[in-house]
């Protein structure tokens, strides 16, 4: 199997479906403004990591892609909407993102924080019509609860909140791993568990994808610290050294780069192993996965 053919053809088809799903930037709406900063904020690039780990884990068990669209193309949403918030001169103040000016930098701070608002409520528009397209049925009831849950405060704001509270300040490493179970692992799982939900896995197989799921986003998030430092600005599409800058502990001050490398390394192979247990196939979400610890962007 040819990974990066097949990775960019998954991209191409997320992106396809998430193009289609975004509201048409209408110049004789008063508001069109805002639908052209939506639109900027998510095509503007980006791995597509957690659609097509929902793609992906649906095919697992057995889903069909039609099914789990509107879903991805939510999450997606929800990913950027999270991602213009961040950027913005309250929380981290960056001025690029994925190479380009940040949405705040290009339409300003106020529009950047409607675009945010925008994305976050268009994103459960899409949803509802993917359970509306599913007839109501309950799997897609399922999994639009699993999405307002991890992305709520108890998933990935809740792990935002954690972070702004303690930002500037020395923690431990219990203290960042809730951290960032919550603002990163959060929708990573909501991604894996919505696509097994819709493809009908047992409640044990989605606690297990979970699981999973949780291991692939503290991986994600240590590489994602372990690349700070070690990365460039060109390679990364945004400023590298943000965290030292900003006074954050991470992993890598935490524990060193090389273990902390040796931790995402850990992390992805309890991922695997337990996928595995499963006895289901899906030779490419493996290559997905164990991708993570050697990108470099």
């Amino acid at each position: 199997m040819d990974f990066k053919l097949e990775l960019n053809k998954r991209i191409e088809y997320v992106e396809k479906n998430i193009n289609e799903f975004l509201p048409k930037v209408i110049i004789g709406y008063k508001q069109s403004e805002i639908f052209e900063a939506m639109e900027y904020s998510v095509l503007a690039g980006g791995k597509r990591l957690r659609p097509i780990l929902m793609l992906e884990t649906s095919r697992l068990f057995g889903g069909k892609d039609d099914d789990v669209k509107y879903f991805f193309s939510a999450i997606e949403m929800i990913h950027t909407y999270s991602l213009v918030h961040d950027d913005l001169p309250s929380m981290d103040n960056d001025d690029f993102r994925r190479g380009k000016p940040t949405t705040h930098k290009k339409y300003g701070e106020a529009m950047g924080v409607l675009a945010g608002d925008a994305l976050l409520n268009y994103a459960f528009e899409t949803g509802l019509n993917g359970v509306i397209a599913l007839s109501g049925d309950l799997k897609a009831v399922k999994a639009l609860k699993i999405l307002a849950d991890k992305a709520g405060v108890f998933g990935m704001i809740g792990g935002q909140v954690v972070d702004i509270k303690n930002d500037g300040k020395s923690i431990d490493i219990e203290t960042l791993d809730y951290i960032n179970e919550l603002k990163t692992g959060a929708l990573i799982e909501a991604s894996m568990m919505i696509g097994a939900t819709l493809a009908g896995a047992t409640e044990d197989e989605v606690e297990l994808i979970e699981s999973v799921a949780s291991d692939i986003g503290r991986a994600f998030q240590i590489q994602d610290d372990i690349l700070d430092v070690t990365s460039t600005e060109e390679e990364l599409g945004k400023p590298v050294l943000s965290d030292e800058k900003n006074n954050k502990t991470t992993y890598c001050s935490l524990l060193g780069i090389e273990k902390a490398g040796e931790k995402v390394k850990e992390l992805t192979d309890s991922a695997i192993l337990k996928l595995k247990t499963l006895n289901k196939e899906n030779e490419f979400l493996y290559e997905l996965l164990y991708s993570l610890v050697y990108r470099n962007n």
